[in-house]
């Protein structure tokens, strides 16, 4: 059994000397006839030539182990009905990795069985490939034996996931990836699949003349021990906004999708299981700003759109009060009725205000009471406005 992997570039120790030493021009010229060495650059130790691997290596999760499986014929007789079977033993399961599971007829002395597997490596840890082979000699006595080769498995990605909710039902997600192996990587890909409720944005790219191109630059290489930070946007689909605003308990945010390379275009790849996140708590009314303007006039006033939503599982008839603070003064009748509002369900609301004061000021003020419960919720520090005077403005 042999492993199958990419062949790396010989490497070799170059040896010189000072012309005015005892070997004189030797070395040098010995460097310069060595079919190894890069031309014009002897004194590096990477050269052009490949050499194939002289040790199973390292192999990691993601990866495709591939296995060179050679039955030999060393008797003088001819065997009959020989079957291989290549297992894969994992701390988990045992796979079954033979191209075919039909017998040979016989084998002449001196000739060989050949197969080539592959597997896509899913778990980490001790993996033991057990290769078995029945025969038939021929007095007719059936032959087994078993052979065991252990490998294992490391990690090759430490991920790690922070979220970030914002004022609205959108979910920014920042992903950590780091390189823990001992080459660099060649990140190919790295996206994030979003669950049904969910639309994604990436947000590692920017657009330069017309054309979207990488925060990391043209070449993604990704050093060992290196750390890469990548950043995602999710909003609600428009038919689950509503449910992903009340939402309790854990959210399904989706899953990471990661590609690379290494070495010579060894490719692997890994995917996360699905990220949750702890979904903010809105209690019995949720009320968030939908559109208000970033800079106002001084005492003059402009409009907000406000949406009301109910998150408890019981019908509210809501009252509107609107208490004037220092700096935000509210225009409108306070004490209204805004009617019946079901649960999961919402209503939007215009409000007009004036600031009197100038600078950054926070617009707050608004009481809603339930008059089934006789229950007031209060809502301050919604939003900020920049207020100036209007000269500057102009």
């Amino acid at each position: 059994v042999m492993r199958l992997t990419k062949p790396t570039l010989f490497t070799n120790i170059p040896v010189t000397c000072e012309e005015r030493d005892l070997p004189g021009n030797l070395f040098n010229q010995l460097m310069k006839d060595d079919p190894s060495t890069v031309k014009g650059a002897e004194t590096l130790m990477l050269g052009e030539m490949l050499t194939l691997p002289q040790n199973f290596g390292n192999i990691f999760l993601g990866e495709t182990f591939s296995s060179y499986i050679s039955v030999h014929n060393d008797s003088n007789q001819v065997v009959k009905d020989i079957l291989v079977k290549a297992d894969l033993q994992t701390s988990s399961q045992r796979l079954n990795l033979s191209a075919s599971s039909a017998a040979v007829a016989e084998l002449k002395p001196d000739c060989c069985i050949d197969d080539v597997i592959h597997h896509e490596v899913k778990e980490i840890g001790t993996h033991i490939l057990v290769c078995a082979v029945s025969y038939t000699t021929q007095t007719g006595e059936k032959m087994y034996f078993r052979k065991f080769f252990k490998f294992q498995v490391l990690k090759p990605l430490d991920v790690k996931t922070k979220f970030y909710n914002a004022e609205t039902d959108e979910v920014f997600l920042e992903a950590q990836i780091q390189n823990i192996t001992t080459s660099p990587m060649f990140m190919e890909k790295v996206s994030l699949e979003p669950s049904m409720m969910y639309n994604v944005a990436e947000l590692n790219t920017v657009d330069t003349a017309g054309e979207s191109e990488s925060t990391f630059g043209a070449r993604t290489y990704l050093q060992p021990m290196d750390t890469r930070q990548y950043l995602y946007c999710l909003k609600p689909k428009q038919e689950f906004a509503e449910k992903a605003g009340v939402i309790k308990g854990v959210t399904v945010i989706g899953k990471l999708d990661i590609v690379w390379k290494t070495n010579l275009g060894e490719r692997g790849r890994l995917q996360t299981s699905q990220l949750q996140r702890m979904a903010p708590g809105y209690g019995d009314v949720r009320l968030s700003l939908e559109t208000i303007p970033d800079t106002v006039n001084l005492e003059e006033p402009f409009d907000i759109t406000c949406k009301i939503t109910n998150c408890s599982e019981r019908t509210m008839d809501l009252v509107l009060e609107m208490c004037n603070t220092n700096s935000i003064h509210w225009c409108g009748v306070s004490g209204r009725q805004l009617g019946k509002l079901h649960p999961s369900s919402s209503l939007h609301l215009a409000l007009t205000l004036l600031s009197s004061v100038q600078g950054l000021q926070s617009v707050s003020g608004l009481r809603l009471t339930d008059t089934f419960l006789k229950r007031t919720y209060e809502y301050d520090d919604i939003a900020q406005v920049c207020v100036v005077s209007s000269e500057i403005k102009q």
